[in-house]
């Protein structure tokens, strides 16, 4: 059965951040080891309660999508295997499937959103401004349409308990240079593009997600942190699929969803999931790993 894991505790191995949902520790070479935990954030804040499972199905996830990418954009795992690192006495099943060793690498310090579909911030900025993240579109457009081309639009990393802000991608040029701003952007429309046509075949959409990228010594750019997971992603069944209205989802949507019918203003604390929900969002996420990656926790 799938493990809990809301906090990890790895004596010996130096936290060196602790972020919304995964932990991360030094370890020697310019190594890092990443375990996904099963905290859930909605509106940029840590909920109090755990989806059991929730980082085993985002690390199977993203490392499937990882290996289905690495001829499009190298990726920041090294393949090592998990036990090697671990410290003596820890229970290895709770982390050998939530856990990666990656390359540790210098984030570029914005994430690089791609929009296929017009929803969630984006269709609420677009019924305000007539654009999208200050990029025009066309008039009459409705909600969840479909964009003519997918859109870059990158956004701030906040720190947990902070707010992502949409950017410009001049903002982007401005802080990091031409050059790696464009290479950020091509590879993240490259991978939204594929992994668009791959889901399409298995009958879902994929409406967004944001891609983190980072740097080696020698400048090189890899993909790195999550990919195309249902915590970075909206995935729409393409047969319940309509203009108009916001489609279901294989995604936090559904948390989003209960969460907007709260009087709560959106800061922490966040308030306690009831268990239906809770239960019903590791449905999603695992319904999602299996059609998508032919995964399925057992």
């Amino acid at each position: 059965m799938p493990t809990t894991l809301s906090q990890s505790q790895l004596p010996g191995l130096d936290l060196i951040h602790r972020g919304k949902v995964r932990d991360v520790y030094a370890l020697p070479d310019d190594q890092l080891l990443i375990v996904a935990t099963d905290r859930l954030s909605a509106f940029d804040v840590v909920l109090p309660d755990p989806i059991p499972g929730k980082g085993e199905m985002l690390t199977e996830m993203s490392n499937f999508w990882f290996a289905r990418t690495a001829d499009v954009m190298p990726n920041h795992l090294t393949g090592r295997r998990v036990e090697e690192v671990l410290p003596a006495g820890v229970d290895v099943d709770l982390y050998a499937r939530r856990s990666v060793i990656s390359k540790r690498l210098k984030p570029v310090p914005f994430e690089a959103i791609v929009r296929g579909f017009l929803i969630g911030s984006g269709w609420k900025d677009y019924r305000a401004t007539g654009a999208l993240c200050g990029i025009p579109l066309p008039a009459g457009l409705a909600q969840a349409e479909q964009l003519a081309h997918p859109i870059f639009t990158p956004s701030t990393k906040a720190a947990v308990g902070g707010h992502d802000e949409n950017v410009s991608f001049d903002t982007v040029v401005g802080q990091v240079g031409s050059a790696l701003a464009e290479q950020v952007r091509e590879a993240s429309l490259a991978i939204y593009r594929e992994a668009a046509r791959f889901a399409a075949e298995r009958g879902i959409l994929i409406a967004d997600t944001k891609f983190e990228f980072g740097t080696d010594a020698d400048g090189k750019l890899y993909v790195m942190d999550e990919m195309l997971t249902p915590d970075s992603s909206r995935f729409w069944p393409a047969d319940e699929y309509r203009v108009g209205i916001s489609p279901p989802s294989f995604d936090k949507q559904f948390v989003r969803d209960y969460l907007e019918t709260l009087d709560w203003n959106k800061q922490a604390p966040g308030p306690s999931i009831p268990q239906e929900i809770i239960e019903g969002t590791a449905q999603k996420y695992a319904e999602a790993l299996q059609r998508l990656a032919g995964i399925r926790l057992a």
